[in-house]
């Protein structure tokens, strides 16, 4: 199962007017993973999501989840049959009930399970007989999930799924999300702006950034694979160009050269005894930092 891929996607590309949404998105989710798809606000998160469930075609290139093309109408109408989404709107009548938000929702689908409608209502404490309308954003957020997670998905998509949240029900969302993708045997792929968040659950990311993915695999291999380097000299750092591979950013302040490896430390410390510094420093680098440091500050 794990080498199967729910999600793939190649050189997408989606325009909105001269607005350049999507630049040519790879995307590779294995099934049974908790994948992460980190960017800043405007990088193309959403747009990706929607081009994916199909909810909006690509201006180019092509997506297929489970195998089957998300462009075709026939295919995405059994790609949203086989996925719950959540979207960062929560979507959900006002004018019902929670009860009767679930007894409208749960006929579409054949595979829902009464057993975690219960266990859902009981442990995120939703009032039945509440509307829609009078719940807070943490509760409504809660409801989505509920109404995703019982249908007997086998991917589950969410976007910004804590956005709004204080801290104690994101820690709650997060650990439900969890648990339910190990017990269900799904795939969860959701995009978020949280880097604690994504660091805390995930086990694969994509970083996205102006429509593109610039890092994606295995969180432990991301966090293993990169070092940074840091150089100390006696006078100002020299302006070095390094040729070892990986070099992801170099960047010199006073007599600081730093340097970030996307292939490990080895062969730029060998080449950097031949700047003669002062000192060599090798550092992990956490996903913050890798973050901070792979999306484009300015056009």
């Amino acid at each position: 199962m794990a080498d199967q891929l729910v999600i793939e996607a190649a050189g997408l590309r989606k325009h909105y007017g001269q607005v350049e949404a999507l630049r040519g998105l790879d995307l590779r989710v294995p099934a049974g993973s908790i994948c992460g798809f980190l960017g800043r606000n405007g990088a193309g998160k959403t747009t990706a999501l929607k081009v994916l469930l199909g909810m909006a075609r690509p201006t180019s290139g092509e997506a297929r989840l489970f195998g089957l093309p998300a462009q075709d109408e026939g295919a995405s109408v059994e790609i949203r049959r086989r996925t719950g989404f959540v979207s960062d709107e929560k979507d959900l009548y006002d004018y019902m009930t929670v009860a009767e938000m679930i007894r409208f929702t749960a006929p579409f689908f054949p595979r829902w399970s009464a057993d975690l409608e219960a266990r859902y209502l009981r442990r995120f404490e939703l009032p039945p007989d509440r509307r829609v309308k009078a719940l807070s954003r943490g509760m409504r957020t809660k409801l989505a999930l509920l109404l995703a997670l019982c249908r007997g998905a086998e991917l589950l998509v969410l976007d910004e799924p804590t956005s709004g949240l204080d801290p104690a029900m994101t820690e709650e969302v997060l650990q439900a999300l969890v648990a339910h993708a190990a017990g269900e045997e799904m795939t969860v792929f959701f995009s978020s702006h949280q880097i604690a968040e994504v660091e805390q659950i995930a086990d694969r990311v994509v970083i996205i950034d102006r429509g593109r993915a610039v890092i994606s695999g295995a969180l432990d291999d991301l966090k293993e694979s990169f070092r940074r380097v840091q150089l100390v000299f006696d006078r100002d750092a020299p302006d070095a160009t390094f040729r070892a591979a990986g070099v992801a950013r170099v960047r010199r302040k006073g007599r600081v050269l730093s340097v970030l490896s996307s292939a490990g430390a080895q062969d730029i410390v060998n080449e950097a005894h031949g700047l003669n510094p002062l000192s060599v420093e090798v550092a992990p680098v956490t996903l913050k930092e890798i973050f901070l440091e792979t999306v484009a500050v300015e056009d």
